[in-house]
């Protein structure tokens, strides 16, 4: 049954209900909108597990132009240079906006913001709520707002499937709830539906987090950009849970050693050691397990007792799992955690396709390029927000209708692509395990399964992967260890991918070939 949300029609509809959705739906009023969420309002996003903080140059020691230059450094040479600069700029004002919608950040005695330094940056710039639960501080604060707005209407347990699109133009969103499919009818949405984690067998994100963002865009034949970078995080806590838990890069700014299980501080000699950019860390630490090591995050001297009223969160999981930081070294890995590439957009968040929008970890601004500066993430959603409503609310409702409406696709399963994700586009790439996985990942993203839609974005960003022959930020690829002299962005589009995998042999779909030297788990 088809059900027509009348009442809602033309509105703007903001798909997500993450820290970016939030956001952009609280700065787009008193204008009504419709806040689409598959979970429970801020139950399910990413946003919420979020430990690191916002980078803001708020310090008396610190300036935009600082946090510009390490933004850049970090990101290799693909950051688009005048949006680093709007942001970082506009990062200030977010944070007091933040506290002006009831985020309670941290403060010393005095009253002024606890400032805390994580990796890449040359000062003390994260600011933290709740101590290492700033994600579930913002979401909580933000959720709170939304549910007092009331040009906001929030639709519950309501899953976008489909974006409808006549004549190149957004007309609608084709939704799935539990009383039965919806069609939004609308010129105006909004993607704010974070990463792709769930992709990899080891991640930090939220199982269901596949990418349905970029999904949904490129199905609707949106650009996007650098899909084969993806930042892993080093310090994951190693256990068998699923989504890992994250041990966050604040503990080795506080002065926490990557130690083996000799005692060894194996990234001693390394440029910047233990705060060194998440690409090079991480890279460290998938070769030191490579050579049949373990690798664990050593607190006991920086922190010892004071572990857990610094990092409260982190010290009650790993308490769950039978350790104590105060006095036990903390097993880490990395693990799969944000993905730079996405939907590209302008200045104010508009994509290719008129009448799509996207913000958050969804969009590929420029920001981040080849490797995310830590704790910029959140910064980026909550000043790109403001951005977007902006640009939407100029944007006038013009009458929409979507005729012909196709039956709504079943629910994705990112498990099979999973698998050929996970082998082929971990820490270390090569290129014919991504030749493997790109074939394999073709008929699956052309059928109509449960895994088409993850299979999709794999194949995507498994291309992109391909076609980057070298070794830039994030993006390791074992036969092309250096660095090309010409630094460029990759762009691509549904169709040119399934065009490029077309050229390849097609492999089995329910396992990728083993191979010795190939990256079988992250």
């Amino acid at each position: 049954m088809t059900v027509e949300v009348r009442d809602l029609e033309g509105r703007p509809v903001i798909i997500g209900a993450g820290i970016a959705g939030l956001m952009t739906a609280l700065e787009l009023a008193p204008e009504p909108v419709v806040l689409l969420t598959a979970g429970a309002l801020g139950g399910e996003a990413s946003s919420a597990l979020a430990q690191g903080g916002l980078a803001a140059s708020l310090g008396e020691d610190d300036s935009p132009e600082l946090h510009r230059a390490d933004t850049l450094a970090a990101g290799d040479g693909l950051c688009d240079e005048r949006m680093v600069r709007r942001i970082v700029e506009a990062a200030p004002g977010a944070i007091d906006k933040l506290a002006r919608l009831g985020v309670a950040f941290d403060r010393s005695e005095d009253g002024k913001l606890r400032l805390g330094l994580e990796a890449a940056h040359c000062r003390r710039r994260i600011v933290h709520a709740a101590g290492d639960a700033t994600g579930r501080e913002l979401v909580r604060a933000l959720a709170a707002a939304v549910r007092q707005t009331s040009s906001i209407t929030v639709l519950e347990g309501v899953e976008a499937r489909r974006l409808l699109v006549e004549d190149g133009f957004i007309v609608g969103v084709l939704a799935a709830g539990a009383t039965g499919d919806v069609v939004m009818q609308t010129g105006r949405v909004v993607l704010t539906t974070g990463g792709i984690g769930g992709l990899f067998r080891d991640s930090t994100n939220p199982l269901g987090c596949f990418g349905q963002g970029l999904a949904l865009a490129a199905r609707a034949g949106a650009e996007l950009a650098d899909l084969e970078f993806v930042q892993f995080h080093p310090t994951a806590l190693d256990t068998p849970r699923r989504p890992m838990r994250l041990i966050s890069e604040a503990v080795r700014g506080e002065g926490a050693l990557l130690i083996d299980e000799t005692g060894r501080r194996f990234l001693a000699d390394m440029p910047g050691a233990e705060l060194a950019t998440r690409d090079a860390v991480a890279r460290g630490v998938y070769r030191h397990l490579a050579r049949g090591h373990r690798a664990f995050l050593d607190a006991r001297a920086c922190l010892g007792s004071a572990f857990a009223k610094r990092f409260p969160a982190i010290a009650t999981f790993c308490q769950e799992a039978g350790i104590d930081p105060a006095t036990d070294p903390i097993p880490v890995r990395p693990a799969a955690h944000y993905h730079m590439g996405g939907v590209v957009v302008d200045g104010e968040g508009r994509s290719s396709v008129p009448g799509l929008w996207a913000c958050g970890e969804v969009a590929s601004t420029g920001l981040h390029g080849a490797n995310r500066l830590a704790s910029n993430s959140l910064t980026e959603a909550v000043v790109t927000a403001g951005w977007v409503a902006t640009s939407i609310a100029a944007t006038p409702a013009r009458p929409v209708t979507a005729k012909g409406v196709a039956a709504v696709p079943v629910r994705p399963d990112p498990s099979l692509a999973q698998t050929f994700v996970s082998s082929a586009m971990g820490v270390l790439r090569d290129g014919e395990s991504l030749r493997d996985a790109a074939a394999a990942l073709l008929p699956l993203a052309m059928g109509n399964s449960a895994g088409a839609d993850p299979a999709a974005v794999a194949l995507m960003m498994t291309v992109s992967a391909l076609r980057r022959e070298e070794s830039r930020g994030a993006h390791c690829r074992t036969d092309f260890p250096a660095q090309s002299a010409i630094a460029s962005r990759s762009r691509l589009n549904l169709d040119e991918a399934v065009e490029a995998a077309a050229e390849f042999e097609p492999l089995p779909i329910t396992a990728p070939r083993a191979r010795s030297g190939a990256q079988r788990t992250l």
